[in-house]
């Protein structure tokens, strides 16, 4: 199940970047080894787990960063803004990407200007955008 999610979620970041020339210069489906922005990754998966009468389900929420620049300038924070509202429109349009059977949605967005990867030495700080995914059905089906 956390397969499909990142999957599903590396799909939305390259149907973007496909979509959108230019946008981003990095899609990886994990933390990469270093950064050349624009671009967007998996930071990261969490899941919340309840169990019911019908079983156990399980409903992953998929942590992307998108990450624009490396000054916290107005000009970045535009062409952030532009990049995170188009991303979003992006999952939008394509909320079955993890299948027919499942709705991919953004549950929540945050800003972190001076963000720092904390696994790359030296790195600089960033300007970056956590987005967050959640499935809906099967995606998050019940075992």
């Amino acid at each position: 199940m956390r397969a499909d999610a990142r999957a599903a979620a590396v799909t939305l970041l390259n149907g973007y970047k496909t979509a959108h020339t230019g946008s981003l210069r990095q899609v990886y489906g994990a933390r990469p080894k270093s950064i050349a922005a624009p671009s967007a990754f998996v930071d990261s998966i969490d899941e919340e787990i309840a169990y019911t009468p019908a079983g156990q389900q399980r409903t992953p929420e998929v942590n992307i960063r998108l990450v624009r620049g490396t000054f916290g300038t107005e000009d970045v924070a535009d062409a952030n803004d532009e990049l995170v509202d188009g991303f979003i429109e992006h999952v939008i349009d394509n909320k079955h990407a993890a299948g027919p059977s499942t709705l991919i949605l953004v549950t929540s967005v945050r800003d972190e200007d001076g963000w720092v990867p904390e696994w790359i030495p030296d790195s600089l700080p960033y300007y970056s955008t956590l987005v967050t995914l959640s499935g809906e059905g099967l995606f998050g089906g019940v075992t």
